[in-house]
């Protein structure tokens, strides 16, 4: 989830809705965008330019800005074929307002040299756009689910991992969850997960005390964006029934600083099967947030750990709190 597109949004939306709140506009339709968005609205892209390894967020965005359909290092090699010791192929989802390069430039190369199978799909773009995950969350799913299809075929792997960053975490659940990929699923692990949605400094609350808030939100924001807003039609949908499903293992990893996701606590899965690391609980000199995250060696190591018990434990070094933000302020 890209920080400049959330805040700037909710900044406006604050505005819009303090108007609203003084004013005769309380009748605006209420709704969610939900599973009826017409599917034309939503297109999905298999990156195959090959890019450089990255260490930053802010650098991965610039690179990824500057040549659309970039792809990490040895990602979406559909000749790849699962070795006995990592049989499930890796399948990578994005954030919001991002793309498979900007989000997977560090941890994609780190997989695919640990022996993995490793692969992306940008997903959740109105068409022509070269940003992806900003359209409906559901569309998004189908996507997923129908891109793990392709993966499995064309790989002859019995089951897949999935690791997601924020709304990719989201997104991916879903589809496990909802779509049927219990089946074809082994590990789920959600980095920064919107598990339970955030309230964006305050702007959810506000927008709940006003008849048609909640569109104002989206309008301001993406469609996106608004179905990650705590209480939304679509983490009601995708946790009515309980957060998870037999048979898959779930890991979510957290940070105690996040940016995006307050309260933090709503990254954690409340199901059975869950496993819910937070990072400060075993290094607490770490104080990276959301957006530094897929750009955090720590992060990384225990992404590589969720996927592989046998991986080494990740070194605890000190990460000071606002490390890579500034480069992706304003993007």
């Amino acid at each position: 989830m890209r920080f400049s597109e959330t805040l700037g949004g909710a900044l406006v939306c604050a505005a819009v809705l303090a108007a609203v709140s003084t004013s005769s506009a309380g009748a605006l339709p209420t709704g969610s965008a939900g599973s009826s968005v017409d599917e034309s609205v939503s297109v999905s892209h298999v990156p195959q330019l090959p890019g450089p390894v990255q260490t930053t967020h802010a650098n991965a965005a610039d690179y990824a800005e500057a040549h659309p359909g970039s792809v990490p290092p040895g990602t979406n090699d559909f000749g790849c074929r699962p070795t006995p010791q990592h049989p499930n192929p890796v399948v990578l989802a994005h954030g919001s307002d991002s793309s498979t390069y900007s989000d997977w430039a560090a941890i994609a190369p780190r997989l695919r040299d640990a022996g993995y199978c490793v692969f992306a799909l940008d997903f959740g773009a109105a068409p022509g756009a070269t940003s992806y995950g900003n359209e409906d969350m559901y569309l998004s799913a189908e996507q997923i689910a129908d891109f793990v299809g392709r993966v499995l075929r064309e790989t002859g792997a019995a089951k897949v991992d999935l690791v997601g960053f924020s709304q990719g975490a989201t997104v991916a659940r879903y589809f496990v969850n909802d779509l049927g990929g219990a089946s074809v699923v082994d590990k789920w692990i959600g980095i920064a997960s919107p598990s339970y949605g955030g309230i964006f400094y305050g702007l959810v609350p506000a927008a709940d005390a006003i008849p048609g808030g909640r569109d104002i939100v989206s309008l301001f924001t993406t469609v996106a964006v608004a179905q990650q807003a705590q209480g939304s039609d679509f983490l009601a949908d995708l946790n009515g029934n309980g957060d998870t499903v037999p048979g898959v293992r779930y890991t979510t990893i957290g940070t105690r600083y996040d940016e995006m996701i307050q309260p933090y606590t709503n990254i954690a899965l409340r199901g059975p099967g869950a496993t819910n690391i937070l990072i400060q609980d075993r290094c607490p000199q770490n104080m990276t947030g959301h957006m530094n995250m897929v750009y955090d060696e720590y992060t990384i190591g225990l992404t590589l750990q969720a996927l592989d018990p046998t991986a080494p434990d990740p070194v605890c070094r000190p990460v000071p709190l606002g490390t890579g933000m500034l480069g992706m302020v304003g993007r």
